[in-house]
């Protein structure tokens, strides 16, 4: 038997796990295990005493080449680092081809102009999840609509599908009203500030920088760099991502950048230190030079001597 979806991200020859076990698509590992647990049940053929043996048989299909799979794809931190950076690229597709997308429930369509996205979001997926396998004939229907609404929330993430902002009050006028001033005549929207969208990517990093994974905090902040390259939170955050990652050259570069934009930006100063020891403990990289013919004289070290020792390794 075969589950064919066509809304939301399945549109999209993209299989979305999160929509099958219907929970956000920043759902850490705790989160994902306890829902796989309670749709497990469920839908074990074994747990289900009351139903008939074709409930158990389409019960049993959901879990093996729906539900199994997905939490497969999530609770491996590897597969869901790589997920999640190719459901961030789709969701900035998406917005070039916001004209494109179609929706067909209502929930979704009200995500798309709600304020408060993550409260309006997550209340909708926790809705959705109460009751997605109660009817198993149904659970096809809710996993799509489920999708949309990962589908909309990636979008809006991305910080260029926001709602239109409603247009502006004329402001009132003290003294006598000039005659010919126009009347009626609202002012143009205000299109979306980029320090509004670099804002939402910084976020989007530091959530992910918590949960230790960096490759795609990195994506985020590379995007925001290419919008405000003179930002020294960015630049702060993009050289922690390199620390951690043992590129000691990178994150100096990085911290030499935030100093300069803000001399008092405290992660640079508590970390520029110690990798500049770093660096000069090694004799050919006392200076970080390259040339145009032959690049850098030295690569970085790598293992635990430099990286052990700035993240609190044993001291002697």
């Amino acid at each position: 038997m075969s589950f064919k979806i066509d809304r939301g991200l399945f549109k999209y020859d993209f299989i979305d796990h999160h929509a099958v076990l219907c929970v956000p698509v920043d759902a850490d590992v705790k989160e994902i295990r306890k829902r796989y647990l309670q749709v497990a049940r469920r839908l074990h053929p074994d747990s289900s005493f009351t139903e008939t043996a074709a409930q158990k048989h389409l019960g049993n299909e959901l879990l093996s080449k729906l539900v199994n799979p997905a939490y497969e794809k999530l609770a491996s931190d590897r597969t869901r680092t790589e997920y999640i950076l190719i459901l961030s690229q789709i969701g900035k597709r998406l917005v070039q081809e916001s004209t494109s997308v179609t929706l067909n429930t209502d929930l979704a369509k009200q995500l798309v102009e709600a304020g408060n996205i993550d409260h309006f979001y997550k209340t909708a997926i926790a809705k959705l999840a109460q009751t997605q396998y109660d009817s198993l004939e149904q659970a096809v229907q809710v996993i799509a609509q489920a999708s949309e609404l990962n589908l909309v929330y990636l979008m809006r993430s991305a910080g260029k599908a926001s709602a239109a902002p409603p247009p502006a009050q004329p402001k009132a006028q003290s003294g006598t009203p000039q005659p010919n001033t126009p009347k009626n005549t609202a002012p143009a929207p205000t299109p979306p500030k980029e320090d509004l969208i670099v804002e939402q990517y910084i976020r989007r990093a530091q959530s992910l920088i918590d949960k230790n994974q960096f490759a795609p905090a990195k994506v985020e902040l590379q995007e925001a760099l290419k919008l405000e390259p003179k930002n020294s939170r960015c630049h702060s955050l993009i050289a922690m991502v390199y620390l951690k990652q043992n590129q000691l050259k990178m994150a100096k570069i990085h911290f030499d950048n935030a100093l300069k934009l803000d001399p008092s930006d405290e992660t640079a100063l508590q970390w520029k230190p110690k990798i500049d020891k770093a660096l000069g403990q090694q004799p050919s990289d006392q200076k970080v030079t390259s040339s145009p013919n032959n690049g850098d004289k030295q690569p970085e070290k790598s293992g635990s001597g430099l990286f052990g020792g700035l993240f609190g390794g044993k001291k002697k």
